[in-house]
C-alpha cells in the first residue's frame, strides 16, 4: 500500500512496517541534495514530528514523520550519496523504515490520486 502526506513524504506499508521517503515532487523542488541526516535506529517518532533533515544547494528542509512509530532501519546509502534521493526518490532514495504504532492510522493519509491532485 502506497500513501502520501501533505508534506510530500511517501510511505510504502507492508504489514506494520512503513518505508518512508520524499516524493519526486519534493526532490525536484529541493534541487540537488548535498546532505541527509537520518533518525537513529530505535528512535520513537511522533506523527508530524521532525524525522530527518536534508540540505540542497538551494535550502535546508525537514522531513516529517508521517505516522507514529519506532525507527527500525535507516538508509545509510543516502547519507553516503545524497544524490540517490534526487535520482530515485521512490526507490533507492528511501529514508527510513518505521514500525508503526497503529498501522490502521495509515488510512487517513492520501492515496496517489489524491496526492497528484494536491500538487496539480
Amino acid at each position: 500500500m502506497l500513501k502520501f502526506t501533505e508534506d510530500h513524504e511517501w510511505l510504502k506499508i507492508e504489514g506494520d512496517v512503513a518505508t518512508v521517503g520524499i516524493t519526486e515532487y519534493a526532490a525536484e523542488q529541493l534541487g540537488d541534495l548535498v546532505f541527509v541526516e537520518l533518525p537513529e535506529i530505535g528512535a520513537k517518532l511522533e506523527k508530524g514530528g521532525e524525522a530527518s533533515t536534508v540540505e540542497s544547494v538551494k535550502a535546508a528542509s525537514d522531513v516529517y514523520c508521517p505516522l507514529a512509530g519506532e525507527v527500525v532501519e535507516v538508509n545509510q546509502a543516502i547519507v553516503d550519496d545524497p544524490s540517490l534521493v534526487n535520482s530515485d526518490p521512490a526507490g533507492a532514495g528511501w529514508f527510513f523504515k518505521l514500525k508503526l504504532d497503529d498501522a490502521a492510522s495509515a488510512g487517513a493519509l492520501m492515496d496517489e490520486a489524491a496526492y497528484k491532485s494536491m500538487i496539480g
